[in-house]
């Protein structure tokens, strides 16, 4: 037996005392930061990163090196010749103190284990939150964090996207997350971050979670609101009926999502899924029909190595939660929002021409905007500029807000670095495949056809005369067949 008294020598040495004061400091800042989130919240993702990952790190440390430092200590005590260290430690709970000591180490232990268990559950749940994606890596999800924040889907957490359902894609997700770590942590992550991500799980997966296909069949009316970079702000209103259809259970299906109420496939030439050299339809009797690009048709042997893909939601739906704004969108929001006094002469033309502008950093961004709009008020409205200074400084404020959603210079992200397919107007979108140039081998065609997907309902314009009922687009101005010759984005295409 161990003579009295040696056993609280051997344990209170150098090496387990660091430990011991390690488990005391880590648990009280624990239990103290676990009490402050259930009194007033905690959304601070870098002090999430202590509580949840680098203080428990420290109490299991501590634990570890408290017996360490005790074994070392008692093997040097018996080497050195003290008398009564038996070879092995004898728990004899007739000895008082080694009883206390068993009864302490028992309820320590319980005590460590709910502590550590409370901490892994929420550390679980904390790398599964929008905070951890967005803002550990704030320098690389800086764009796309702020993105969702104002999406449709900003209370939807990024791993119900990126993740979903089930364990294996848990496990993959991680396995991508330690790569993207040590990208980021070493700073060799591609500026801007290229899209899209072809390993990202199907949207079937995905996406029909919440979005029931067997339920897409009614049109949805929708008002587009527009207006010109001129004196007056003038507005031009479009109302589309938008033929959303669809479902797969009635026999005529029809409509935008008859794309995946159908098996279509197609083939990309680039990484964009701009160019399109390919699309094959399953038809209802399971025959196929093929199109091929007449402009610049596919080769055999390109086909032959093509790697052709099943079209889904984000083919069309390709941003449907980061999504990033034209200026010119922005500014016809502002007005129907109040944000901005559309009386403001010329506000929309020169404050987009402000946000065009190259700035280096937010900050220069945001003097900028400023100089930029005072100066031509100031210049070419002094008397407007005098009169309507609150408005002018809210409109500043307003552009500068814009700017921050869609500009990031810091990792050369513009509103126009990502194509967005919805729609056709900065980007071909529909008219990748809609143009009318793929054709079969027994001559059917790809309509251009604006009818299949939406119809005019009205349009309020300066050279539609007041009264009169469309049933086609009139472009603002006359440009004759090219109107239907062209697409959209032949001309409203970014060049940045």
């Amino acid at each position: 037996m161990e003579t009295k008294g040696h056993f609280y020598k051997y344990a209170f040495n150098m090496i387990s005392l660091v430990g011991m004061v390690l488990v005391i400091v880590a648990t009280g800042a624990m239990i103290f930061f676990f009490l402050l989130e259930a009194v007033i919240g905690l959304d601070r993702p870098y002090l999430g990163i202590f509580v949840y990952f680098v203080f428990p790190a420290m109490l299991i440390l501590g634990l570890i090196l408290v017996p360490i430092g005790a074994f070392l200590k008692r093997r040097a005590m018996r080497l050195e010749g003290y008398e009564g260290i038996p070879k092995f430690p004898v728990l004899d709970l007739n000895d008082s103190r080694k009883r206390n000591a068993f009864v302490f180490f028992i309820l320590a232990t319980a005590v460590f284990v709910i502590i550590v268990s409370a901490a892994s559950y929420k550390g679980f749940h904390f790398t599964e939150s929008a905070t951890f994606c967005g803002l550990i890596c704030h320098k690389t999800m800086e764009p796309e964090y702020t993105a969702w924040k104002n999406s449709p889907h900003a209370r939807v957490a990024c791993v119900e996207c990126h993740i979903g359902p089930g364990a294996e894609w848990y496990v993959k997700a991680k396995l991508s997350g330690l790569r993207q770590i040590y990208r980021t942590a070493a700073d060799v992550y591609e500026k801007p971050i290229k899209t899209p991500i072809e390993h990202l799980r199907p949207s079937r997966d995905i996406c029909e979670q919440c979005h029931w296909p067997e339920k897409f069949y009614s049109a949805r009316q929708k008002v587009f609101y527009h207006y010109a970079m001129d004196e007056k702000n003038t507005s031009r209103d479009t109302i589309l009926l938008i033929d959303i259809g669809g479902t797969p259970k009635t026999p005529h299906a029809k409509g935008i999502h008859w794309h995946i109420a159908n098996d279509v496939t197609y083939y990309a030439r680039d990484r964009e899924r701009l160019d399109m050299a390919y699309v094959a339809v399953k038809e209802k009797d399971g025959t196929v029909t093929e199109y091929f690009n007449t402009e610049k048709p596919p080769t055999p042997e390109e086909l032959a190595r093509a790697k052709t893909r099943l079209m889904d939601c984000t083919d069309c739906h390709n941003r449907p939660t980061h999504i990033y704004r034209s200026p010119q969108r922005e500014m016809d929001e502002a007005f129907v929002s109040g944000l901005v006094d559309v009386t403001l002469p010329y506000v929309k033309k020169v404050a987009v021409e402000a946000l065009g502008k190259p700035y280096k950093s937010a900050a220069e961004a945001k003097q900028g905007i400023d100089g930029e709009i005072r100066k031509f008020y100031q210049e070419k409205y002094p008397k407007i500029a005098k009169d309507k200074e609150q408005a002018i400084t809210s409109a500043i404020k307003e552009v500068q807000a814009i700017y921050g959603r869609n500009f990031f210079p810091r990792m050369k992200v513009t509103w126009s670095t990502y194509p967005d397919h919805i729609g056709h107007f900065y980007w071909p979108g529909c008219f990748r495949c809609h143009d009318g140039k793929y054709k079969s081998k027994d001559g059917k065609t790809i309509s251009k056809d604006c009818n299949l997907c939406h119809t005019i309902l009205s349009q309020k314009q300066e050279n539609i005369p007041k009264g009169k009922r469309v049933t086609d687009y009139v472009h603002p101005v006359d440009i004759g067949d090219d109107l239907k010759k062209m697409n959209c984005s032949d001309c409203h295409l970014p060049s940045s």
